[in-house]
């Protein structure tokens, strides 16, 4: 019955046409009137949202190409990791196609433009592609400045956007029969060879795989394109792995082993750029990046110190203890932590958020946090020192949680004695140099023996009920690039999740958690558990389980759903939630 009544509100292209004629020249609000569905040749093109004048945010618009109009065999979308490469293939696509037409249309403010979601070097699952694994249907969602002059309706002006240009760009990017078969071969079949190696990963026991030939430094600091003639990466040969991959075929390259690997080396020579492209590795790359073998294990997290985060109830007694004012640090809350301290509660968070590999760099580390020198273990001894240095856990960590640890060091040489691991950066190529600095370390002991063994932290914490958000049915959501964002004003920094790389990813962060508190934060589940209720409704439901009115990741009407989302790990919404201050309250029992 719903779907019947659905197809009764359907109405046809020339319909659209007659009421655009009928609302030309009138004034811009009676742009109103479009909003609904309308079948078109070869689609259905559905006006979900109307700007209020020309000189506001554009129109919402979804495309939607039935499967058998679209054409696109299953195999496209037969797993999981092809789904996501050939959505991101088909919007990348579009996002080039429409560019050539926007602001073709004239006319005043935001007149003409049209725009979707633009891709960097790095494949996520977004809102902007989606396609119905049960039959093939794709939908599209992008914004229209729809045109007036002044603020008056030019709907000749619509009417080349809706009629002209839109029926090309479908024509010519979301159907089989245009696509070229190629390039969409190589696509799927890199997903394929990708999500091979994050396989082999667990079965060989290694945390990262650099492959030989991989450009990882980038263009400049402000570009993700690969640097033109930089040095490829070759690994030593005492770390080189050989993958068979299904398509690609023989694939050499560094495994990382799991356990505690220490990167060194002088300034400059490239281990930064190292770490930096071990971060981006939990993401699939596209082909041309230079990094598209470059995989990490997706639960990896990047530490860091954080000066002046707020810490709400965490347990860093691992590392942080016996305060002299006597504090809880089993319970630890503050609203301006030091280094030592952020980077103590960023390191438990981490691991509650079940990260399976730590990324740490020592030049945004705090230096206390660490490590501490050897006269300083003289002079001030471990029982009057609060702060348990990282170099005092990073074995327990791997031998007892199974977290290992990849940390860059460029004047810290205790670590030797930690680590499995050594490899210096040599002018941008890495050296294993583990026995030689094994040797060298017996003549610097690490004064200090084991340290006494911690007890595994304590992640019962439960979020408070909000009653009052409940209840407010206009609730405000903004985004500030991939630095935060705000929930009625309330807002969270985000600017050091360092593996946060897309501004919707962050939008849907927010559209997250405001789900959570409406429907997961009862004042009785713990954070974890809501955390993990909420990715078995992405499971069920994909972006619909919290934003836009949808029936399912099997892809029945989405409704509403905004065109700007991207999927978050669940570590980002782990550290989302970590770092909100007022917007979500975490308590004990």
């Amino acid at each position: 019955m719903l779907k019947e009544r659905r197809n009764q509100k359907m109405k046809t292209a020339a319909e659209l046409q007659t009421l655009l004629r009928q609302i030309d020249h009138k004034s811009y609000p009676a742009y109103k009137d479009t909003r609904g569905k309308y079948q078109f040749q070869q689609y259905v093109l559905s006006i979900d949202h109307v700007q209020g004048d020309p000189f506001a945010a554009p129109s919402k618009v979804s495309i939607i190409v039935p499967g058998k109009v679209a054409g696109f065999d299953g195999k496209c979308y037969d797993s999981n990791v092809r789904k996501i490469a050939f959505q991101d293939f088909l919007l990348r696509r579009m996002a080039a196609k429409i560019k050539d037409y926007s602001f073709k249309a004239k006319g005043s403010g935001k007149s003409g433009l049209l725009g979707i979601s633009h891709p960097g070097q790095e494949i996520l699952e977004r809102s902007a592609c989606t396609v119905n694994t049960a039959n093939g249907e794709l939908t599209v969602r992008m914004e229209i400045g729809f045109p007036a002059n002044g603020r008056t309706i030019n709907a000749g002006e619509l009417g080349k956007i809706l009629f002209d240009f839109l029926p090309l760009c479908v024509r010519q990017t979301l159907l089989s029969s245009t696509c070229p078969k190629d390039s969409l071969e190589k696509v799927l079949f890199l997903a394929d060879d990708q999500q091979y190696i994050r396989e082999e990963l667990k079965k060989r026991d290694l945390t990262a795989f650099v492959a030989n030939g991989a450009i990882l430094p980038r263009k400049s600091g402000v570009s993700s394109l690969p640097m033109k003639e930089a040095v490829a990466f070759q690994s030593p040969a005492s770390m080189e792995v050989v993958l068979e991959l299904p398509h690609h075929g023989k694939l050499a390259g560094m495994g990382i082993k799991k356990g505690v690997t220490l990167i060194v080396g002088g300034g400059y020579h490239g281990k930064s750029t190292l770490l930096e492209a071990l971060e981006l590795g939990v993401y699939n790359h596209i082909a041309g990046d230079g990094r598209e073998y470059v995989i990490t294990d997706d639960t990896a997290m990047k530490l860091r110190a954080e000066d002046g985060r707020s810490i709400q109830k965490t347990d860093i007694s691992m590392f942080i203890r016996n305060l002299p004012n006597g504090r809880d640090t089993k319970c630890f809350y503050t609203e301006d932590a030091s280094g030592s301290t952020s980077q103590a509660a960023n390191t438990v968070e981490a691991m509650e958020a079940g990260a399976g590999v730590f990324l740490i760099d020592e030049d945004t580390s705090a230096t206390n946090f660490m490590i501490r020198d050897e006269l300083m273990q003289r002079v001030v001894s471990r029982d009057v020192e609060p702060i348990i240095p990282f170099i005092d856990k990073v074995r327990e960590l791997y031998e007892d949680y199974n977290i290992s640890t990849i940390l860059v060091a460029g004047s810290c040489g205790s670590y030797f004695h930690k680590s499995d691991c050594i490899v210096q950066m040599n002018k941008y190529q890495p050296v294993e140099i583990t026995e030689f600095a094994k040797m060298e370390a017996e003549s610097y002991p690490y004064l200090l023996g084991a340290a006494d063994k911690s007890v595994k932290p304590d992640y019962h914490r439960v979020v408070k009920r909000d009653m009052a958000f409940a209840k407010d049915d206009r609730i405000k959501m903004r985004t500030d690039g991939v630095d935060g964002f705000s929930v009625n004003r309330e807002e969270v920094d985000l600017r050091y999740v360092e593996q946060l790389i897309d501004s919707e990813q962050v939008t849907a962060l927010s559209y997250m958690i405001k789900s959570m508190k409406l429907q997961e934060f009862d004042g009785r589940k713990t954070l974890g558990q809501a955390v993990e209720n909420m990715y078995n409704r992405i499971g069920e439901k994909g972006f619909s389980a919290f934003c836009g009115g949808g029936q399912g990741r099997g892809g029945e009407d989405t409704g509403s759903l905004p065109g700007n989302l991207a999927m978050p790990r669940k570590q980002e919404l782990y550290a989302a939630l970590n770092r909100c201050r007022e917007l979500i309250q975490i308590q004990r029992d």
